[in-house]
């Protein structure tokens, strides 16, 4: 996620009042989903600073950071997206919204079960959970979040899906040379792009919105 304890904190906060701010001008209960997702990604860092702090291990930290990471998203993200989609982009949503909730199911199970544990490997973080075939579970995730996104029909949302896109690879490039982490970036650019979003859906109701062939 960040380099550092103090630098998650920092750009959890920020990114939380970036959240804060969407949620307040969100003016459609079916937004709300959405406009709060940076309020989850910055608590998200907030707690990581909190692992930091910890040196790693096991405790409520890093269950807790898990547990956002892996199963809420997973399902939150495809969900919210299906709320705010125009009619053309509903019946393929629901593919990545089954792919969420089966691919949470089995990551909440395991979670349950095996646990997770957090090591510190110099700038970065490391978590290790044990999943069955990883490579599939890891694909259902990304089609899940970044598919939804991209399939959205939503021009600024299918931007938000290229920019996480981008990030998850760059940062996991970065991770796997156990570098620097650096999501809280892209986090924070990703959560300024939801503020577009956002105020475009309280000004101008189908500013945002493209036409996709269903």
């Amino acid at each position: 996620m960040c380099f550092s304890a103090t630098a998650d904190l920092v750009a959890g906060c920020g990114i939380a009042a970036v959240g804060v701010a969407c949620v307040a001008r969100t003016r459609r209960v079916v937004d709300l989903p959405m406009a709060a997702l940076p309020l989850i990604l910055g608590g998200h860092q907030i707690v990581e600073s909190l692992v930091w702090r910890s040196g790693g291990g096991s405790g409520p930290a890093t269950v807790a950071w898990a547990a956002i990471a892996l199963p809420l998203l997973a399902v939150w993200v495809p969900a919210g997206v299906l709320c705010v989609a125009p009619p053309s982009a509903v019946r393929r949503l629901i593919v990545p919204l089954v792919l969420g909730v089966l691919t949470a199911a089995v990551l909440s199970y395991r979670l349950a079960t095996h646990g997770v544990t957090a090591e510190i490997r110099g700038h970065t973080v490391g978590y290790a959970v044990s999943l069955p075939a990883s490579e599939v579970l890891v694909a259902g995730y990304l089609l899940a979040t970044i598919g939804a996104l991209l399939l959205s029909g939503d021009r600024i949302l299918c931007l938000l899906g290229t920019l996480v896109t981008v990030g998850a690879a760059t940062c996991w490039a970065l991770w796997e040379a156990e570098f620097v982490s650096t999501w809280c970036a892209f986090a924070a650019v990703c959560s300024l792009v939801m503020y577009r979003w956002v105020r475009g859906r309280s000004g101008s109701p189908d500013v945002s919105r493209v036409s996709v062939a269903g």
